[in-house]
């Protein structure tokens, strides 16, 4: 790990085993904490909109050469086909209230013109995004409760009511599923976006020997199935949304590798208006996963000791599991 990395690593360590500890004192939703209780950071500033068509492994994968942008987007029905997510180096699928699912994608070597449609932060999304190096995070709204953890996050927020002019309102789609971002605008908030020139997020490389040939995989949640289809000619796993093609950017998303990591999903410490728990997905600690690439599932274990460090991928037997070149879907699911 980086001199940068240790020091957050031991910022973040006693406010994350502190604040589980109250998660564990109340455990209904509307009166519990967040899992993550980060440190201060400060605000950014403000511009302007207009529509678009929507070496040898390391311990640790390489550090992002500046910052990360992560952007928090809707995927209920009316809310897609999506714009720019095809873009993203890594899509995060994470469970929500009601058993739907909603994306955290981050990009890491370049920003498209437009992405969305953009909604609320989760709790979870904190978590997720501490494990980067003084990331921005594009969202629309966030329960009330949560706000001041997000100020205090190890992370620069940009919601609308902070960059205006970086969101506008689509015609093709009702409210609340029709909020945009051009991320470029958000660059005089976080200028170093401009300039994405990150490699992969994780290590890349050659597929390990092995693996299970596998045509489709198939992931439940309450209210939200995903399908991976393979697709030799695409070199990608065909992705469909409740039994239909997922679209952005005029084309099938066919993402290189998709990895199912096992994990606890648990009750939150926030809820919607309709009373609803929004769960809360551990990504710190370590567990099972399976990584599908190349036409076959491999076996995989992952670790993030802090949420300061990165996720690791490594077959059972401890040696590096490489992810193919391209993006990376990461699905969670509850530990088998």
């Amino acid at each position: 790990m980086n001199k940068k990395h240790a020091a957050a690593a031991a910022a973040l360590l006693v406010p994350a085993v502190a604040v589980t500890a109250v998660l564990v004192a109340r455990p209904h939703g509307g009166t519990g904490e967040p899992a993550h209780r980060p440190q201060a950071r400060s605000s950014p500033a403000s511009p302007a909109p207009s529509p678009s068509a929507p070496p040898a492994p390391a311990d640790e994968p390489p550090a992002p050469e500046g910052p990360v942008l992560g952007v928090k987007l809707d995927n209920a029905a009316p809310a897609r086909p999506h714009t720019g997510l095809e873009q993203a180096d890594v899509v995060h699928v994470e469970r929500v209230e009601a058993g739907i699912s909603r994306f955290l994608a981050v990009y890491a070597s370049g920003l498209p013109d437009v992405v969305g449609p953009v909604r609320s932060a989760r709790e979870t999304d904190l978590e997720l995004l501490a494990q980067y190096d003084d990331p921005v995070l594009a969202y629309s709204g966030a329960q009330g409760r949560l706000k001041p953890y997000i100020n205090r996050a190890p992370l620069r927020p940009v919601p609308p009511e902070e960059l205006p002019g970086a969101y506008f309102r689509g015609t093709d789609r009702p409210m609340p599923h029709n909020l945009y971002l051009r991320p470029g605008r958000v660059t005089d908030a976080a200028p170093e976006l401009a300039g994405l020139a990150a490699g992969s997020l994780y290590e890349t490389g050659a597929a390990p020997a092995g693996g299970r040939r596998t045509a489709a995989r198939t992931v439940e949640m309450p209210a939200a199935r995903f399908t991976f289809d393979w697709s030799a000619e695409r070199r990608g796993w065909e992705v469909a949304m409740d039994g239909t093609p997922a679209l952005s950017g005029g084309e099938r998303l066919a993402p290189p590798t998709v990895v199912l990591q096992e994990t606890t999903i648990r009750r939150g410490g926030f809820g919607d208006r309709w009373g609803n728990n929004s769960p809360f997905t551990e990504t710190v600690g370590s567990g099972d996963a399976t990584v599908l690439r190349d036409g076959r599932a491999y076996a995989a274990e992952w670790d993030r000791p802090t949420a300061a460090d990165r996720t690791v991928f490594t077959t059972p037997d401890g040696e590096p599991m490489p992810l193919a070149e391209g993006q990376v879907w990461v699905v969670y699911v509850p530990r088998g």
